[in-house]
């Protein structure tokens, strides 16, 4: 397998040929949302301007081309992944409405007071608040995979925490420790119990390559923008007979095969799920992001990644010692391109700011992941996140850039 060319991944996206406060800019947030390549950019420009009309609906040329355009990306997305078929993934917003969809169908259809669902303690509010709201509507219970000091989940009480449960509902990789998660014996001690799976597969897609196939999970949900693609626009893929079981999310135009006076009757998968106008010309971009990664490779973009977040564990340990906190694995076999890091006495916020006056930006904050900061023992911590654009040149950078903050802090 030979190493991703960077330089020529960077000519890929002009964002990254600009500059911030006068600085090269080192773009090291991926994690929170990807920037775009040409290809996506190329893609959505065509749309609307050569097809743009609304899908499914219109007979005429521009509105055949834009429905096959639409439908034509569902399959990309859907191949992509490892799904069975294209009619498996649902078109949403985002990787959160794909999880309240599940909560507010799936759920409420099937979970009743004294149910649970477990859940752990790394996971983005996305993957917590539906299930708490669910548990103040219906009183189910709501129970937490505890965390090692290792910063991987602790299983030991796996099978208890799932004794009686009706879901597991999990992230595959943690926005905030870079923790890859064991999705196999998770999966294996849900089924054990008869329960169904969701994964929150939001940090894992882009990253690595995936076969939810082979996962053996119910739901897997994940974002467009973190994988190159444009914002707005994320899937839900789910096993076609659960789909056809499970009641609408939304009511009105697209998702009805009829209506009438008395009541409805619901569309076929996975229209029935895609109520209203959809996000047309965002999911053709969303074919290019995918088409955009498999000319690049997942395995080539894995390795990369790997060796990217060894150098920079390295670089941050060797520079700064014990007065730097590195929350998450070292182990770079078990976890992604996300390094959440604090110094001593210096809040991360502050960091951020000082950082991004040479122009790297990292996130700070709680990274909608508060119960794992309480955890944790913080409020917040700095996040730098690489993707296949970054390279050992953007982790020199903010390795210096972090000096030249220690010092301010220090004066």
């Amino acid at each position: 397998m030979s190493p991703l060319d960077v330089e020529r991944i960077k000519a890929d996206f002009p964002i990254l040929n600009t500059k911030s406060r006068g600085n090269r800019l080192v773009f090291l947030d991926s994690a929170a949302s990807s920037q775009k390549p040409l290809a996506v950019l190329d893609a959505m420009d065509h749309a609307y301007r050569h097809h743009y009309a609304n899908v499914h609906r219109g007979v005429y040329e521009i509105a055949e081309r834009a429905t096959a355009e639409f439908e034509k990306a569902r399959a990309k997305v859907a191949k992509f992944i490892g799904a069975s078929e294209a009619r498996e993934l649902i078109f949403v917003r985002n990787a959160t409405e794909a999880i309240n969809l599940v909560a507010y169908s799936w759920a409420r259809a099937n979970l009743h007071a004294g149910d649970a669902v477990v859940i752990s303690h790394m996971e983005h509010h996305a993957n917590v608040v539906p299930w708490q709201m669910l548990a103040a509507e219906r009183g189910i219970e709501l129970r937490w995979i505890p965390m090692n000091a290792d910063f991987t989940l602790d299983l030991t009480r796996l099978d208890i925490l799932l004794d009686g449960a009706k879901l597991l509902s999990v992230t595959a990789m943690s926005n905030v420790l870079g923790t890859i998660n064991p999705l196999a014996p998770l999966i294996a001690a849900a089924r054990a119990h008869d329960a169904f799976v969701l994964i929150d597969a939001c940090q894992y897609i882009p990253h690595v390559a995936t076969n939810v196939r082979d996962w053996g999970a119910d739901f897997v949900a994940f974002s467009a923008h973190k994988m190159c693609g444009p914002s707005g626009i994320g899937a839900l893929w789910a096993k076609a007979e659960i789909l056809e079981a499970m009641p609408p999310f939304l009511g009105g135009g697209e998702m009805i095969r009829d209506v009438r006076l008395e009541g409805f009757t619901t569309n076929d998968i996975p229209w029935k799920f895609e109520a209203g106008t959809p996000a047309i010309v965002e999911a053709i971009g969303f074919g290019a992001a995918v088409d955009y990664l498999d000319s690049l490779g997942m395995d080539a973009i894995r390795d990369h990644e790997m060796r990217l977040t060894r150098y920079a564990l390295d670089a941050l340990h060797d520079e700064f010692a014990d007065r730097l906190t590195v929350y998450g694995p070292r182990d770079v076999s078990i976890r992604g391109g996300a390094i959440s890091f604090l110094f001593d006495g210096i809040h991360a916020h502050d960091i951020s700011q000082v950082l991004d006056e040479d122009g790297v930006c990292v996130r700070a904050g709680h990274h909608c992941a508060k119960p794992l900061m309480r955890q944790l023992g913080v409020p917040a911590t700095s996040r730098a996140s690489f993707y296949m654009y970054n390279d050992e040149i953007d982790v020199d950078c903010l390795v210096a850039a972090l000096i030249k903050a220690e010092k301010f802090f220090a004066i």
